[in-house]
């Protein structure tokens, strides 16, 4: 099985890169991306916990942009984690997180909830800071009844203490991705609500794949963006999106996995 989506505890996962590769193995899948949200520090251990493990490591990462005023994910896969630019990215991408969820904290405490930095920092430990420590927190001291619900009433951008962040360019995300040997794959088209003027923009930037098969899309969906992928030229890939049970229960590992052949023609994109 080719997975091209999951996340570890360098960013919002459940697991470090040692315990993922053991699940992965675990679950029959053969090829995975691990892909945290706008770092690169887990790779290194995973290559190391893959090799133990027989699975075919591809680098990844998720970085978060907009296009055409939409905020959309895209993954960048086969990237070289020591290129110059990508680890300049993500050291400003932490100093960035850092400081908004500074202000996210501070927007719970005006409203007259106890949370202080030191529970998130408690909950992500080394990873770079993101909504979903903070939403752990407001589970785990049961301001709210799971992290959908703390999405909802506080950390969604109609929620109480939502805090805008820093907003880099589809185009820019893409040239990043491709300047460190990367493909760009626009990840879940569906949850992002991403339509054909959007992925026009992007196409036309340099995107090489959309991800087709995810756990939130429903076949409709899926026969949507195939379609979207077709008229584009994209490669329609697939991933779980798995960032562990305690995150969310409905992503498995392996529960959207890719053909060899696709696999093969988006390497192929990776290489000219």
């Amino acid at each position: 099985m080719i997975d091209l989506h999951s996340h570890t505890t360098a960013s919002d996962g459940q697991y470090s890169p040692t315990e993922l590769l053991a699940r992965a193995a675990a679950a029959g899948v053969t090829v995975l991306s691990v892909t945290d949200h706008d770092t690169v520090a887990g790779l290194a251990e995973a290559r190391v916990a893959a090799q133990a493990q027989g699975v075919e490591l591809v680098p990844g990462i998720e970085i978060s942009a907009f296009v055409l005023g939409r905020e959309v994910h895209i993954l960048g896969h086969f990237v070289r984690p020591e290129d110059d630019d990508l680890a300049r990215f993500a050291q400003r991408l932490r100093g960035e997180r850092e400081q908004r969820m500074e202000a996210m904290v501070t927007k719970m405490q005006q409203l007259g909830f106890p949370v202080r930095m030191e529970h998130v920092r408690a909950i992500a430990g080394d990873a770079q800071l993101g909504r979903p420590h903070l939403a752990r927190v407001l589970v785990d001291q049961g301001w709210a009844i799971d992290m959908k619900a703390a999405f909802d009433r506080f950390l969604g951008t109609r929620g109480m203490a939502w805090v805008e962040r820093f907003k880099l360019d589809g185009a820019d995300a893409i040239r990043l991705i491709r300047k460190a040997g990367g493909t760009a794959t626009l990840a879940h088209p569906g949850s992002s609500k991403v339509e054909r003027m959007e992925l026009r923009e992007l196409s036309k930037a340099g995107l090489a794949g959309l991800e087709v098969l995810h756990a939130d899309h429903n076949p409709l969906l899926r026969q949507k963006y195939l379609a979207l992928a077709k008229e584009y030229d994209l490669v329609p890939t697939a991933g779980s999106d798995f960032h562990g049970e305690a995150v969310s229960a409905d992503h498995r590992l392996g529960s959207a996995a890719m053909p060899p052949e696709l696999f093969a023609k988006l390497k192929a994109r990776a290489m000219n």
